[in-house]
């Protein structure tokens, strides 16, 4: 996975929720509300991208912060549940 090359998943739609006040993820059996950390890692796959360019993205946004393993931990659960998918 960490070489692979990444997408967000056409079937969920990423949105800001006035209503909700957070980013959320819209799909046909509903919505998932994220946290702030899970829809920036999930905007960097708006494009495909492997995992350590998004890795190398977010650090050079938020320099000093060592993020790797979280955004290989949230990235783990999103394939799981299918938002994100292999190219």
């Amino acid at each position: 996975m960490e070489h692979s090359i990444l997408t967000r998943n056409p079937l969920f739609r990423l949105q800001f929720e006035k209503a909700q006040d957070c980013h959320v993820l819209l799909f046909p059996e509903g919505m998932v509300k994220l946290s702030d950390s899970a829809a920036e890692i999930l905007q960097q796959f708006e494009e495909p991208s492997s995992v350590q360019a998004v890795i190398a993205r977010l650090e050079a946004k938020f320099p000093g912060v060592d993020l790797a393993d979280d955004v290989r931990e949230f990235v783990e659960v999103a394939c799981d549940k299918k938002w994100l998918e292999s190219n």
